[in-house]
């Protein structure tokens, strides 16, 4: 029985212990030496009490009206600091609590209320602006989601991308494997068949030799004969010489045989590098303008110095100029001739219509302008545009993988898939042209000290864009491709 008499009075230690307020605890205000800890305080008497003085207020009718709240440390801070009295009044005037005092005073004739009704005001507020939060939480966890939904689809994409790009390429090595085994072999056997007729014709010549050589060695003996009777006797019946059948000369080029081979496959070498290099440099403009849109597109520049923030540099690709095209300025300027250009065959050249591709990919936002006299047609266009064939499939704007603008000194026009739109004429001899590729759109501006607005399109570009020029025959002038300056548009020796 001692033993459990023991345990019985440590467990009631041990909770009696626990029950005492420590320095972070709300101590009971009627405890008299070590202090228990309150469970409630009471707003009325601005005390707070543990669970044996608070009993009074569940058993008490006139304590029963009282404002019971989980303890609090701050009981005081509803003691008005001036009047020692309770704050049960709330100013509006000036957004603080007061006591009844207060109003007789500093705060006479200004717009008062119980506080119980300006927290009820208040409290209404408060749940409105939770269901606003509460309403953004959600619309953000549905954020997340869909961002969630976007992360696993970029990694999918990219892991196709890449598992269908290993598969390309593997493919493209097999086929380089396969058409070096093809060499290969080729060379091998064209060797075989070579070294076969030399040697076929080396034993012809070598059995020549030893027929030679039998000859000889009988005319030696006959040229020994001493019996000039003998002599005269025997020479007819020596057979006569056969011709040789053979070349008396054979020109030998050592390691000259297969030389245009190695030419060959370096050439194709070179060309398949210079392919590489080009189209490799197209896939990581692609790769690099993959993107999720988190924030809302930009608005347009307005301003010239605001489209300049944009502006990039254009050349004009050599290998898509047609042969009436004259290319000069580095590349930056294209003049039509009646006289054909001395132009290379190239599959990426514009043959029945008198246009030019740039050779820069558009990515982003570009910005870029075009001085022009006489007449222009201002372009962009995917790269994978007809180059021959019918005009509808090769000339910008009248299919669906481009987009034109046409102006002269009385009009502007606007192509795209065969529909021309009638614009108001361009005010300037320059133009500008205003890309934004991931929003859709394109614009295309007159230039001088303000930015007039031709034509605006919004569309989705699939593919990466490229600009372009279309000349006219009855033009006089000549196209540029600028990379837009402050100073470019009075700069006389562009015209």
């Amino acid at each position: 029985p001692a033993p459990c008499l023991r345990r019985r009075s440590a467990e009631q230690k041990g909770r009696t212990d626990h029950c005492y307020a420590g320095p972070e605890d709300v101590a009971c205000d009627v405890c008299t030496g070590r202090k228990l800890k309150a469970i409630k305080s009471c707003l009325v008497c601005l005390a707070s009490y543990c669970e044996k003085h608070l009993q009074p207020h569940y058993d008490a009718a006139p304590l029963k009206k009282h404002k019971l709240v989980a303890p609090s440390k701050k009981l005081q801070e509803n003691i008005c600091s001036r009047h020692d009295e309770v704050m049960k009044i709330f100013c509006r005037t000036d957004q603080q609590s007061i006591c009844y005092l207060c109003l007789m005073d500093e705060h006479k004739g200004h717009e008062t209320v119980p506080a119980a009704a300006e927290r009820t005001e208040k409290q209404k507020e408060l749940e409105v602006r939770r269901l606003n939060i509460q309403q953004r939480i959600q619309e953000r966890e549905k954020d997340v989601k869909l961002l969630q939904q976007e992360v696993e689809a970029i990694n999918g994409s990219a892991d196709k991308a890449v598992e269908d790009s290993e598969k390309v390429f593997t493919k493209l090595i097999r086929l380089l494997q396969k058409r070096s085994s093809d060499v290969k072999q080729q060379v091998r056997s064209q060797q075989e068949t070579e070294v076969s007729r030399v040697k076929e014709l080396q034993e012809k010549l070598e059995q020549e030799i030893a027929e030679l050589k039998r000859k000889d060695g009988e005319l030696e003996q006959l040229s020994h004969t001493e019996d000039h009777n003998q002599f005269l006797h025997n020479y007819p019946s020596l057979s006569a010489l056969s011709e040789s059948t053979h070349s008396s000369s054979i020109n030998i080029h050592p390691l000259s045989y297969f030389e245009d081979v190695t030419a060959a496959v370096s050439e194709t070498r070179d060309k398949l590098q210079d392919i590489l290099r080009e189209e490799l440099t197209n896939i990581s403009r692609v790769v690099t303008m993959v993107d999720v849109l988190l924030s809302p597109p930009q608005p347009e520049p307005k301003t010239r110095d605001e489209f300049l923030k944009y502006s990039c540099a254009i050349t004009l690709d050599p290998n898509t100029a047609n042969t009436h095209l004259l290319l000069s300025e580095r590349n930056r300027k294209a003049t039509f001739k009646e006289q054909q250009q001395s132009y290379s065959d190239h599959p990426d050249r514009f043959l029945p219509c008198w246009q030019v591709l740039s050779k820069e990919s558009l990515t982003g936002r570009c910005y870029w302008e075009v001085k022009w006299r006489g007449k222009v047609y201002v372009a962009v266009s995917y790269k994978n545009i007809s180059r021959a064939g019918r005009l509808n499939d090769c000339v910008f704007g009248l299919n669906y993988k481009s987009w034109a603008l046409s102006c002269d000194s009385k009009s502007c026009k606007f192509f795209y898939n065969k529909v021309q739109t009638e614009l108001s004429g361009p005010e300037a001899s320059t133009l500008g042209v205003y890309l934004d590729n991931r929003a859709g759109i394109l614009s295309f501006y007159s230039v001088s000290e303000t930015m007039t607005l031709l034509h605006r399109i919004q569309t989705t570009f699939t593919q990466p864009l490229y600009a372009g020029l279309i000349m006219s025959k009855s033009q006089s002038g000549y196209d540029h491709l600028l990379p837009p300056s402050p100073s470019c548009v009075s700069h006389s020796s562009l015209l």
